[in-house]
């Protein structure tokens, strides 16, 4: 009887990428997802990987300044494309004024969802500086806290939003 020849997908590819400012080339299979190039490859531990399939976004980066979950997103996808994960809003020292406010209004009990919460609130302020309790909770929707830390995630982004004006 024939033996069956594996089906071994295709080649390895050498990819480029823009992560938190600078150029970080990998040499990576076409299928691998952002959030493994990010962690298994880059060594970014921020995003979390959790469901794996899109559905609690404690994976969620940046990428061309618009939330994205890195578990559905292809690396080769984000290849000359601007990327920016929890690691990168630190800046001299200094936290990101985004991740003080959630420090300073306990926005996070276990802290798994932190840094995907982190990026959406990042991206609302970004383009909307000017935001309601509502705009926040939208922002976040995709963003699952088990612990339920919600009201906290607001007050943070709403402080946050304040201190930017």
């Amino acid at each position: 009887m024939p033996r069956a020849t594996p089906v071994l997908g295709p080649a390895a590819v050498d990819v480029t990428l823009d992560v938190n400012g600078h150029a970080r080339a990998i040499h990576i299979r076409p299928q691998r997802t952002l959030l493994d190039a990010l962690r298994e490859d880059l060594g970014l531990m921020g995003a979390k990987k959790v469901c794996d399939e899109g559905t609690c976004g404690a994976c969620t980066v940046l990428v061309d300044g618009r939330p994205v979950y890195a578990c559905m997103t292809l690396a080769v996808a984000t290849a000359g494309r601007a990327v920016e994960t929890v690691e990168g809003l630190a800046h001299d020292g200094g936290l990101h004024p985004v991740q003080e406010a959630f420090i300073a209004h306990d926005a996070f009990q276990c802290g798994f969802c932190t840094p995907g919460q982190i990026m959406s609130v990042v991206a609302l302020l970004r383009a909307r500086p000017d935001v309601t309790a509502d705009d926040v909770k939208r922002a976040v929707t995709g963003n699952l806290c088990r612990c339920g830390a919600y009201p906290n995630i607001v007050a943070a982004a709403l402080a946050a939003a304040k201190r930017k004006k």
